[in-house]
């Protein structure tokens, strides 16, 4: 049998199955799909040599109409989407901005006229400037900065941001991320090149972390709002500041000699503190004591003004007797300091005793206050008259003489 015969494959006979046959199984089974009737007759068994029952002609229609009917609820069902309390939902109507919707359960026309966008607004997003995942990653072209003297430091920071309005970051942002990283990222660039630039090196290696922190967070979020991307920056942390690696090690020794200049400077400092206040007490004391001293004399010079005022009248009444008295009184004075012996001959040969032991410590240095020397009479010697002992010791005994200056 040739195979364009036409009773080929019935009857049981092998060979491809009739195509009249697999569309009468296909109508079958979407008749019942459709709901569509069989026909129990007996005429369609006689085909093909099977006898089973017949179906009429479905009512495509109506299961057209049904089909329709599912797809359009799909298709609308489609627009369902739910919104979290953290997200803001942005309806885009034909490409444009329409309107925004509040968390929960919301519906849009669906595609291809509406469009939800969900943004997250607590979300804390975050970029990293001058490394990638840890400091020793460094990435030159963004951590290399010019400061103010004009020196090269390299800075590493990261800066943390969210979303302030979900349709000015959909809408004003040229971004090529979808978290506008690179966005923040450029205007994080330019900040921080701003604000080191306007410093010096010693002030942002050491004390100026926290400022040039908070000066650079100032500058990005001016940036961000000027072009009005909706990006708000929750704060900007600076990981690391450190010279070049070529000229660290002179930079370690710049910072060791700063360390010992302020060393030294305190120990100068506590020195001053040690030595000034002493300084200043003796010199409060010697004041003192010359102001005393002032005080003394001129006491005591008034004094002996008002002295001589009262001795004055009493002179004029007798003026040789006061004369007299004075003078007594002076060298009494005077003499009281003298190692001299005053011997008075006049008048008989008297034998004196000298108290030699008192004049040799009187006349020895360092020796004490002589007490008045004594003189006691002898007696009465015989024929020839004895010398006196300080002849023999070769000493000179003075003649004695009044006050006036006659010799007795």
């Amino acid at each position: 049998m040739s195979q364009n015969d036409p009773n080929r494959g019935r009857n049981g006979q092998n060979g491809p199955p009739d195509l009249d046959e697999v569309f009468r199984d296909l109508n079958r089974k979407l008749s019942r799909l459709l709901g569509g009737k069989p026909d129990k007759g007996g005429q369609g068994g006689n085909q093909g040599g099977r006898p089973g029952a017949s179906f009429t002609p479905p009512s495509y229609k109506g299961g057209a109409a049904v089909v329709v009917g599912v797809l359009a609820a799909l298709w609308l069902a489609s627009g369902f989407y739910i919104v979290d309390a953290r997200e803001e939902g942005v309806v885009l109507r034909l490409g444009s901005y329409n309107r925004l919707t509040e968390p929960g359960l919301q519906w849009h026309a669906p595609y291809p006229f509406e469009k939800a966008e969900i943004v997250n607004l607590t979300e804390l997003r975050s970029i990293e400037v001058g490394y990638r995942g840890s400091a020793q990653n460094r990435v030159p072209e963004e951590s290399l900065m010019l400061t103010s003297d004009q020196n090269i430091i390299d800075v590493q920071l990261s800066v943390q941001y969210d979303i302030k309005d979900a349709r000015a970051f959909l809408f004003n942002n040229a971004a090529r991320e979808r978290d506008g990283k690179d966005l923040v990222k450029q205007a994080a660039e330019t900040a921080i090149r701003e604000v080191v630039g306007r410093n010096k090196v010693d002030f942002v290696l050491n004390e100026g972390r926290a400022q040039i922190a908070s000066d650079a967070r100032k500058l990005i979020q001016d940036v961000l709002d000027r072009y009005r991307a909706g990006i708000r920056v929750a704060k900007v942390n600076i990981n690391d500041v450190q010279p070049p690696q070529a000229v660290l090690a002179a930079f370690d020794d710049a910072v060791k000699a700063g360390q010992d200049k302020d060393k030294l400077r305190n120990e100068g400092m506590a020195y001053a503190n040690e030595v000034v206040p002493k300084a200043k007490g003796m010199a409060s004391r010697l004041v003192q004591e010359a102001e005393g001293y002032q005080q003394q004399v001129v006491e005591r010079a008034q004094g002996d003004a008002e002295r001589f005022k009262q001795v004055l009248p009493e002179y004029n009444k007798a003026p040789k007797v006061m004369r007299d008295r004075l003078y007594l009184d002076m060298m009494q004075q005077i003499m009281n300091n003298s190692s001299k012996v005053l011997v008075d001959q006049k008048g008989g040969n008297s034998l004196l005793y000298l108290p030699l032991d008192k004049l040799t410590q009187m006349a020895s240095p360092g020796a004490a206050a002589p007490a008045q020397p004594s003189a006691s009479p002898a007696p009465e010697a015989p024929a020839q008259p004895a010398s006196p002992p300080a002849a023999k010791n070769g000493r000179d005994a003075s003649r004695g003489r009044d006050f006036f200056g006659a010799e007795r």
